[in-house]
């Protein structure tokens, strides 16, 4: 089975909340883009935290956007070998140097892990370096939680952006 690797960090000196997934699924390694998978919440989750449209711009223009609301992205896990795209399945995960992004992040106030092995893997990573919040998978398979439950949670990302 060979490594699926990610994507690199999408921030600026001015970000200051970083969301770090896990390692991005089949659907998005396909279309090399964060949350590319249509099914994904993440997009639609972050129009509510920023009160601001995404899902219909193109891409890039959403990180430009994510960007210009003080919000950065990046994965816990730099490679990994995975069948499918289930966290579940991770196996051999190599990290990606949290510590050394963050340090470069001079405004940063929180680190929101998107769902629980990001938080898991993660946290022990970051320590306690910089506030984190763990977040309900904005993940098709996290099926635990409505999209309201989900949106309701992560509206915690408003105080830090503000």
């Amino acid at each position: 089975m060979t490594r699926k690797a990610g994507f690199p960090a999408v921030v600026d000196a001015d970000t200051r909340v970083l969301i770090l997934g896990s390692l991005p699924g089949e659907a998005s390694l396909a279309v090399r883009q964060y949350y590319g998978n249509p099914r994904n919440a993440f997009w639609r989750l972050m129009e509510g935290v920023l009160g601001a449209p995404l899902v219909p711009l193109p891409y890039d223009d959403r990180l430009k956007a994510l960007l210009s609301h003080g919000v950065g992205l990046w994965d816990v896990i730099a490679e990994a070998r995975r069948p499918g795209s289930l966290d579940a399945a991770i196996r051999d995960p190599a990290a990606n140097d949290l510590v050394a992004l963050i340090e470069t992040l001079p405004a940063l106030r929180l680190v929101a892990f998107n769902g629980g092995t990001a938080a898991k893997l993660g946290g022990r990573l970051i320590g306690e370096r910089v506030p984190t919040i763990a977040l309900p998978s904005s993940s098709p398979a996290h099926a635990a939680r409505t999209f309201e439950q989900k949106a309701e949670a992560w509206s915690a990302l408003k105080t830090p952006l503000s």
